[in-house]
């Protein structure tokens, strides 16, 4: 079981900067991790639900249960720093902070340190309470960046599911649990981008793009979550993805991708957009799919389904591409 702790709460509103307060940031980020783990089949819950003070002791009673053995503290800092900080404890290795630390940076996420902290009077202990009462539990406090430092309130008010889903990848990986993300209705803006080549590449407007994201201006951070129309014409690339992967998916030779996406090598990078063919033949499953509701959708039976698909059991993924009838 996962403990996702929202530090601060109730009287306790943590460090502010103008409408920004962070025990809300805590809990927006926890109820994000905790349903995105428990839609991934990981036994997870909160420490607190709503805007209730816990003390510390409360919050170590709950993490302390005897069917859990992990625990993440999300808090914010402050100080004249940026990025964010781990601290995991004195008991524990640091196999799981370098996880979450190395999936903050796959996402463009600046770590500023991985650390353990010693208590000033006595350095065989941990310096923070819950670290120090949470023995028999891997607790890990993560630091998601300085309220007072202009860059990392905006990533923070902006793409604080992004950092959520950070850690929730690395949670999975450090369990080796199955990890999927449904990013097809989204983009993350990288170096060069523009309103004007985003819009291009998912055949929208500039206006339609910033309607739909709530934009009053026309400037972009690197890192920013923008929505988008989701295409089946397109594909985000994901990590462990090849041309060779991608077109098996689609029902394509290498030669038509590359050609497609002018592209003159097979290197890929993670969230690059490719072209491909649109294919009446095929059904790329989304989120909430079933068997069920993609054969009523093509007007098949679910064994029809099953047979064309080679499939043994009624397991689907996101992203899993299926041939249907014509």
């Amino acid at each position: 079981m996962i403990v996702i702790d929202a530090y601060r709460g109730g009287e306790d509103l943590g460090y502010v900067n103008g409408d920004f307060i962070e025990k809300d940031f805590n809990l927006r980020i926890s109820n994000y991790i905790n349903k995105r783990l428990n839609e991934l089949g990981v036994s997870a819950i909160m420490t607190r639900n709503s805007d209730e003070s816990l003390n510390i002791n409360d919050r170590s009673n709950i993490i302390n249960n005897k069917n859990n053995n992990i625990a993440i503290s999300n808090r914010l800092n402050y100080g004249n720093d940026s990025g964010v900080e781990i601290v995991y404890s004195l008991k524990n290795n640091n196999k799981l902070s370098n996880l979450i630390s190395s999936s903050f940076n796959e996402k463009n996420i600046k770590v500023n340190k991985v650390n353990q902290r010693r208590d000033e009077n006595d350095t065989s202990l941990d310096y923070d309470d819950l670290l120090k009462n949470t023995n028999l539990v891997e607790t890990i406090i993560i630091y998601y960046g300085y309220i007072n430092n202009s860059n990392d309130l905006n990533n923070l008010r902006d793409n604080y599911e992004l950092y959520g889903e950070a850690v929730v990848r690395a949670i999975t990986d450090y369990l080796n649990i199955p990890y999927y993300y449904d990013n097809s209705d989204t983009y993350v803006v990288e170096k060069g981008d523009s309103l004007w080549s985003i819009s291009r590449k998912f055949n929208m407007t500039v206006e339609e793009l910033k309607k739909l994201n709530n934009l009053s201006s026309n400037l972009l951070r690197i890192g920013q979550v923008l929505k988008i129309k989701n295409s089946n014409d397109t594909y985000i690339v994901e990590k462990g993805d090849s041309l060779w992967s991608i077109s098996r998916k689609f029902d394509m030779t290498v030669e038509e991708l590359k050609k497609l996406n002018n592209l003159s090598s097979n290197l890929l990078s993670i969230g690059q957009v490719l072209k491909i063919k649109n294919s009446n033949d095929t059904y790329v499953v989304e989120k909430g799919d079933s068997l069920w509701s993609i054969s009523r959708r093509f007007n098949m039976t679910v064994e029809e389904l099953k047979k064309l698909n080679n499939l043994s059991n009624n397991l689907l993924s996101i992203g899993q591409v299926l041939k249907i009838h014509n």
